[in-house]
């Protein structure tokens, strides 16, 4: 059984990312991921505007004047999520955890989802996939989806793209919009990477805390490895390790553009201290301009 506070806290923000879906982002999400194809609704009669090329000359025949074909969008889609639970994700030094920002931005893209009728599923990992959620419709199965990545204990906390790249390609046989929301704190992932880019429509929203890009000068300190467990006492008040520090941090998001850039790959990027809604809506109205 889930505490009472913290189920309290699952509800609250179930009603939140609701919301903020349904008044943010009306319409914007489905602009920016179409369906794959139109099919035939039905035959009307001709309006001042429409598209001669939709006449229905055999139906326009058989009644003396001119009917129209009406398509509609062939809507349902696949939406996956895949989420990273590994232990860094624990770390939050302003607003919230890392792990909290992944819940809100994960929550939000699933009731776009479902508000659009397609159906969500997600991909909760670590070094390994730690659980498999199947997509389904219908608000229910959002909430059970909140639930698992609020309260999920991974059994392992370091991390493999890898991996759960290639687990994502062998489950999703069709066509899928996938969103990998992670810090994407690992390497060796480039070849899994551009295979799910070429089979699925990718997303990355990169996961950051303001305190992992520059090391404070506060002197002494312990760093203790969310993954990894190891810890060594480091001086941060010499010059020469934050530079190092910082030039870590800038090979890393070089690393990370170029690779993502090769595969094609739309990349936001979410900090526990910033916006959410801004860098999403800029997503959509990226793609929605390219559609």
């Amino acid at each position: 059984m889930l505490q009472e506070a913290l189920l309290k806290k699952i509800h609250k923000f179930h009603f939140t990312t609701r919301r903020m879906a349904n008044d943010m982002f009306a319409g914007q999400y489905e602009s920016a991921f179409r369906g794959r194809g139109m099919e035939f609704a039905e035959v009307r009669e001709y309006q001042v505007g429409d598209d001669i090329r939709t006449i229905d000359w055999n139906v326009s025949a058989r009644f003396g004047h001119p009917f129209v074909k009406v398509f509609h969008e062939e809507r349902e889609l696949t939406v996956m999520l895949v989420l990273d639970l590994s232990g860094s994700h624990r770390f939050g030094t302003r607003k919230k955890f890392k792990r909290e920002l992944l819940a809100e931005v994960a929550g939000m893209l699933a009731f776009l989802a479902i508000r659009t009728n397609d159906k969500v599923g997600a991909i909760l990992f670590s070094s390994k996939v730690e659980k498999y959620i199947p997509p389904k419709k219908g608000a229910a199965h959002v909430w059970r989806l909140i639930k698992e990545v609020f309260t999920y204990q991974p059994e392992d906390l370091s991390t493999d793209l890898d991996g759960v790249l290639t687990f994502l390609n062998r489950v999703a046989k069709r066509h899928a919009i996938v969103f990998l929301i992670s810090d994407c704190m690992d390497t060796g992932f480039e070849k899994s990477l551009r295979l799910t880019s070429k089979k699925h429509d990718l997303t990355v929203i990169r996961i950051t805390d303001p305190a992992e890009e520059t090391l404070p000068n506060v002197g002494f300190v312990t760093l203790r490895d969310p993954e990894t467990g190891k810890t060594a006492l480091v001086n941060s008040g010499s010059r020469k390790l934050r530079k190092r520090w910082r030039a870590h941090r800038d090979e890393q998001q070089a690393y990370l553009n170029e690779i993502f850039k090769k595969a094609g790959i739309d990349q936001v990027e979410l900090t526990t201290d910033g916006p959410v809604v801004e860098p999403l809506t800029r997503l959509f109205e990226s793609r929605k301009r390219r559609v």
